[in-house]
């Protein structure tokens, strides 16, 4: 077992390979430093020495005055193995190596690969990458920041579970990024593994499923080292929090793609599912799945259950939202005799009192806010609720955001809510109800799969926690 709080929440931070130019990598990891607010004590290091960005710089790991609990390297890798070896004469023990040039580049990677591998272990190094994009880790009280990928995920605002994403691609994990923002996910911290010379997937894993301050981890993978190890420290983590993973080459192209990128033995997909099931993890197929898992977990670390009813203003919207709700494995129970009664006694007489109810598309507030409270007074009969308000020209969609708003602020079931049509106040009304706790979608369809994931989290919850249950096994081992 390493400790990996240095990478994540250092105290300080040697930048080998510091420059000022935004397109360099050295200048990229100082500059994420400050965007992130990171508060500890930055030194950069570089042969010229002078100042950048007002900082004094060393010209060497062995100027510096005591060592960095951190040093992030992103220098030409012919040089690394020499700064490796400077690392370990001057007491710095923890290495962030971005650069690659390693075991993913033929011959002379690997020999370089091996010769930093032998010189960490005579020093007690623990070297996360080489090869990778970095880490960020803005949960809780740290703001931390050691990466070139362009921006900052968006972060958990108040009310929000902070989420995790461990990926096995950079490219995924700025995907993530962006995504963050575009979706309005909680990602507050993101790791992009590389070559995993010292640290694998499963190491993050272990490390954020400890932290109090992340709620679900989420994880791309497409080899894994020591399968026995993953599932033992997936299960204990699956047990008290999700984990939620995409497992690229899952298929006979992308099995040979992945081996080309990460090494990765092939395995059937019925093994992938088999194990992943047995570690009490919830799979996704797919990217876009994986960042619904996002929006939905982000609001409901606990999971809920597979009961829900649709709320909609419109029969073809609810029809198709059913149908979705349905294929995910979702149950729409039938309205309780006493909410049926009522919603007869207040909706027009064309309104269908069924699940999925239909409010008809002049629905105003005054149907929607009552409906709903009708649902949360109906609470031991669903799991969650599925809204969708489709907003035509001859309702102003204002005052029934602002009611559903409301309502929903002091919730007792879980709500998702969808809106379809010209929105022209889109982003208000989104805003609106994400601050009442409501996951906004612009897809029906979608906002039922995010619904189906989180409902398959309590059962692998059980799964995790069961004592009776085996070793998890993967046909096939990576390297």
């Amino acid at each position: 077992m390493r400790d990996l709080r240095p990478f994540f929440a250092p105290r300080s931070v040697a930048v080998v390979g510091a420059g000022e130019r935004p397109t360099s990598s050295g200048g990229a990891i100082l500059q994420n430093l400050r965007i992130s607010g990171y508060a500890g004590a930055i030194r950069p290091i570089n042969p010229k020495g002078g100042t950048i960005f007002d900082l004094p710089v060393a010209t060497s790991l062995s100027a510096l005055a005591e060592p960095a609990e951190l040093a992030v390297v992103v220098i030409r890798p012919e040089a690394i193995p020499d700064v490796v070896r400077e690392a370990g004469r001057t007491g710095h023990t923890n290495l962030l190596v971005l650069p690659g040039g390693f075991a993913e580049a033929g011959a002379p990677g690997l020999a370089r690969d091996a010769e930093v591998r032998a010189i960490a272990a005579a020093h007690g190094i623990t070297i996360a990458g080489p090869n990778c994009a970095g880490i960020i880790h803005r949960a809780g009280d740290n703001r931390f920041a050691a990466t070139f990928l362009r921006d900052m995920p968006r972060g958990a605002r108040a009310g929000e579970t902070a989420l995790a994403f461990v990926s096995q691609s950079g490219a995924i994990a700025e995907e993530m990024i962006a995504a963050s923002h575009r979706m309005d996910l909680p990602v507050a911290t993101l790791v992009s593994v590389g070559n995993a010379m010292h640290l694998g997937i499963e190491d993050y894993l272990d490390h954020l499923g400890r932290d109090p301050a992340i709620g679900a981890v989420l994880l791309y993978i497409e080899s894994i080292e020591d399968p026995a190890r993953f599932g033992a420290i997936a299960r204990t983590v699956a047990a008290t929090k999700p984990v939620v993973a995409l497992f690229g080459g899952r298929t006979d192209p992308g099995a040979r793609a992945a081996a080309a990128h990460t090494g990765a033995i092939a395995n059937t997909d019925e093994a992938i599912e088999a194990f992943l099931a047995e570690c009490g993890i919830v799979r996704v197929d797919s990217l876009r799945r994986l960042l619904l898992a996002a929006k939905g977990f982000g609001r409901f670390p606990v999971g809920f259950g597979p009961r829900v009813l649709v709320l909609s203003n419109s029969g073809g919207p609810g029809v198709m939202c059913t149908d979705r709700a349905a294929a995910e494995g979702l149950a729409l129970p039938p309205l309780p005799d006493g909410m049926a009664v009522k919603l007869r006694a207040m909706l027009p007489p064309e309104a269908a009192v069924a699940n999925p109810i239909d409010l008809l598309a002049d629905a105003r507030d005054d149907r929607f806010g009552p409906t709903l409270e009708l649902a949360f007074a109906a609470r031991d009969a669903f799991d969650a609720i599925l809204m969708i308000h489709v907003v035509p020209f001859m309702v102003d969609a204002g005052p029934v955001i602002e009611a559903l708003a409301r309502v929903a602020g002091s919730a007792p079931l879980p709500v998702m809510h969808s809106m379809m049509g010209t929105l022209s106040g889109k982003a208000d009304w989104f805003a609106r109800m994400e601050a009442a706790g409501v996951p906004m979608f612009d897809d029906i369809e979608a906002m039922a799969e995010c619904a189906a994931l989180v409902a398959r989290y309590p059962a692998a919850r059980e799964r995790a926690r069961a004592t009776n249950a085996g070793p998890p096994r993967l046909k096939g081992r990576a390297t």
